[in-house]
């Protein structure tokens, strides 16, 4: 019965069933959020998307499709991307994403920059 797991194990059985270079690269994503953000709450949303909360809101989502995974960050548009890894939802006012593909290297620096700044706009945000 799903509803007695907890997030974490949750997404450890999703990346466990993709078996494939989805679960790699949402496994190796998944311990740069916790490495960038040690606070970090993992959730399992909307019929089983990780989500990962910081800074008291949503900080990004981590959904497998057969050919992405796709990190959304809810507020992306607010959060400064230097190195360009915003490559998906460009259009949108709020969101941002990052599609990452099979074989494509993971620039796990730049995307810690990216979660710490969409955390701290989620801490800023909460105290106005």
């Amino acid at each position: 019965m799903t509803d007695t797991k907890t997030p974490a194990q949750l997404i450890d059985e999703r990346i466990a069933e993709l078996g494939d270079w989805r679960g790699e690269a949402l496994a190796r994503v998944r311990a740069v959020v916790h490495a960038a953000l040690p606070e970090v709450v993992e959730e399992w949303k909307w019929r089983g998307v990780p989500t990962w909360y910081a800074g008291g809101g949503i900080v990004c989502t981590g959904e497998t499709y057969k050919a992405a995974v796709k990190l959304t960050f809810a507020k992306g548009a607010s959060v400064p991307d230097p190195a360009g890894l915003f490559n998906a939802s460009l259009e949108g006012n709020v969101r941002r994403a990052i599609d990452i593909h099979e074989g494509d290297a993971i620039d796990e620096a730049a995307l810690s920059a990216l979660l710490r700044d969409a955390a701290a706009l989620n801490g800023a945000e909460k105290k106005r």
